[in-house]
């Protein structure tokens, strides 16, 4: 059982660092840092920006609190997927029923469709900073993101979405090379702040909220399955989702260090991930700026092939299909075709002229945000169920840290989607 005491046992395969436990790591590394970082995709990379854009180094101190929250839900989904072999889509259907189900797969399909088409519009935004036209970077993306994943078997697409994760060191040497003031960096990042007013409130539930998402929780639980990895090996594969949950908050925090050295000192106003990279140019130098919008494109292809993929696994899994990367079309029809369909919708649409991106993309977290809630509350209830979990059910106190989690994540999701429905709700909660 997972008692206090056991919250310790996260990093003990670390105290027998032998040649046999760091191939074991290796070997199972993987599901934890590629889900992690895919969290940091166009949006994620926007949020951040903008934040250290308009806050300086005011929401850093949110990073320490946000780190333990991902950890918490992600290790959650991990340990089911590794006890039960299967993932949480088929789990949720035989535990709560078909039909209940089948409402989720249909809300979570809308929300991913709106999140795939926002991946391919950073991808033409961050080429085009290199002058690269979007109806030649869009239709070739979704290509080889195709192929890839397709084409492709688990073992060669996870090591190509390990070089990814890799990637994104271009953030903190953009931040590094901003020239930062590390003492005022340090102390703003133990020492909360808040401002009355709604913007600021926003964006810090924005920080918040990016980071946990619903089709996450899927995906990892997916992968750990197909990637056969059981209660036996689960020590490693907690490392391996520790690992990741720190890398992404790490570049998250460079992002926000990144862009209050420079956009925020100078009181320029950007927009998008895409302006804060064009911004960087003129104050750091090119280099600096090309980093950044690197960045942006590796995130965001990145996401474009988890997100489609994530969608496949949870529909697949929750309707009793076959799924799997290492399978064909002829024996996971629908797994493929669904993957097919997500990239030809969002990646046309991209191209589509005047087409409703800005609505699309609005509805899909609205639908995101009202999602988030269910999907946490049938976790809890999943991973506290004995005959499910055996003796890999929560102990009390990680049980206060995980209920904790998602009463936060509630409440935040629950303000956030108010605020996206009835614009000026939120400033009217701030000013009463």
């Amino acid at each position: 059982m997972f008692t206090g005491i056991s919250l310790f046992k996260f990093l003990k395969p670390l105290k027998s660092v032998t040649p046999r436990n760091i191939m074991l790591f290796l070997a199972i590394l993987g599901p934890g840092i590629i889900t992690a970082n895919v969290d940091n995709d166009a949006g994620g990379i926007t949020t951040y920006s903008l934040a250290g854009a308009n806050y300086g180094n005011d929401l850093l101190w949110t990073m320490l609190p946000t780190t333990i929250a991902l950890v918490v839900v992600q290790e959650m989904c991990a340990r089911m997927g590794a006890v039960t072999g299967k993932g949480l889509a088929d789990l949720i259907r035989e535990s709560f029923g078909v039909k209940v189900t089948f409402y989720v797969m249909i809300a979570l399909l809308l929300t991913n469709m709106g999140n795939s088409i926002s991946e391919f519009a950073g991808i033409a935004a961050s080429l085009e900073i290199f002058g690269i036209s979007k109806y030649l970077s869009v239709p070739i993306s979704a290509v080889v993101v195709w192929l890839l994943i397709v084409k492709g078997s688990y073992k060669t697409v996870e090591k190509v979405f390990l070089v990814a994760c890799m990637v994104y060191v271009a953030y903190p040497i953009a931040a590094v090379m901003a020239g930062p003031k590390w003492d005022v960096i340090i102390k703003a990042s133990v020492t909360p702040t808040f401002r009355s007013d709604s913007a600021f409130t926003m964006t810090l539930i924005g920080l918040v909220g990016t980071t946990i998402a619903p089709w996450m929780q899927f995906y990892q639980q997916s992968a750990v399955v197909e990637k056969g990895i059981t209660a036996k090996q689960y020590a490693f594969t907690r490392l391996d989702v520790i690992f990741g949950c720190i890398m992404a908050i790490v570049v998250a925090f460079f992002i926000v260090v990144a862009c209050a050295a420079t956009i925020n000192v100078q009181g320029l106003k950007v927009e998008t991930a895409a302006d804060a990279a064009m911004a960087l140019k003129p104050l750091v130098g090119r280099h600096a700026s090309t980093l950044f919008a690197f960045g942006l494109f590796n995130a965001s292809l990145f996401a474009a092939c988890i997100l489609p993929l994530s969608t496949a696994f949870y529909i697949c899994e929750g309707m009793g299909w076959e799924s799997g990367v290492d399978k064909d079309f002829e024996r996971a029809p629908q797994f493929f075709w669904l993957f097919t369909v997500i990239i030809v919708i969002s990646a046309g649409l991209i191209l589509a002229p005047n087409a409703p991106l800005l609505k699309i993309m609005f509805i899909s977290q609205v639908v995101n945000g009202a999602m988030l809630p269910f999907i946490l509350i049938f976790m809890q209830l999943l991973v506290n169920d004995r005959k499910l979990m055996g003796s890999f059910v929560n102990g009390p106190v990680f049980n206060i840290i995980a209920w904790l989690t998602v009463a936060i994540m509630i409440v935040m999701t629950i303000v956030m989607t108010l605020d996206m429905i009835l614009p000026g709700a939120l400033k009217g909660l701030v000013t009463f």
